[in-house]
């Protein structure tokens, strides 16, 4: 797994998307996402288990360590990813999205 700072940097300068921690309770964690056209997370690894729900329809582009795709988000319905991969979140569509991450604390990367 990479560590923060082998982490890929951006090779465009992108606005960042807004990230507000709405819960943060033992056993999950609920963020509210907001990316205005072209913004982006930066790459980041996730550390537990998650579940993104769209508050609006539009369209991801997902970079990962060895890929570029387009995801589509669709109001309302979720999406499951296992922790641990490297990536970043740009928004890829022609107007702001948004949607919810929930964290789910009690899954943790182990080490095998």
């Amino acid at each position: 797994m990479m560590e923060p700072a082998e982490l890929p940097k951006s090779s465009t300068r992108r606005p960042q998307a807004k990230a507000n921690i709405q819960v943060d309770e033992t056993n999950l964690r609920s963020t509210l996402w907001s990316f205005e056209v072209g913004a982006e997370t930066g790459w980041h690894v996730h550390q537990h288990d998650y579940l993104v729900v769209p508050a609006a329809d539009g369209e991801l582009l997902i970079e990962t360590e060895t890929e570029q795709f387009r995801y589509p988000l669709k109001l309302g319905h979720s999406y499951f990813r296992k922790a641990g991969v490297a990536h970043n979140v740009v928004n890829g569509s022609n107007h702001p999205i948004a949607f919810v991450e929930v964290e789910l604390v009690q899954t943790k990367i182990v080490a095998v």
